[in-house]
């Protein structure tokens, strides 16, 4: 393995890691009950995904 013949300082280390950082997850609004939704996922709310239903939701009483 290749060794490093003079140490690389913090600071270009550092400028070198700028570009790792995390992206806020892209949130759209359910066509069928108006909550919250991730992209290509079925509504955890009511179970549509796209304005048909995917997954039947259990009704609690």
């Amino acid at each position: 393995m290749a060794h490093p013949k003079h140490k690389h300082s913090k600071t270009r280390r550092d400028k070198r890691r700028t570009h790792y950082k995390a992206t806020a997850p892209t949130v759209a609004s359910c066509s069928n009950c108006g909550s919250s939704v991730l992209y290509h996922r079925v509504c955890p709310e009511c179970g549509f995904y796209r304005g048909k239903l995917a997954i039947a939701k259990k009704a609690t009483a």
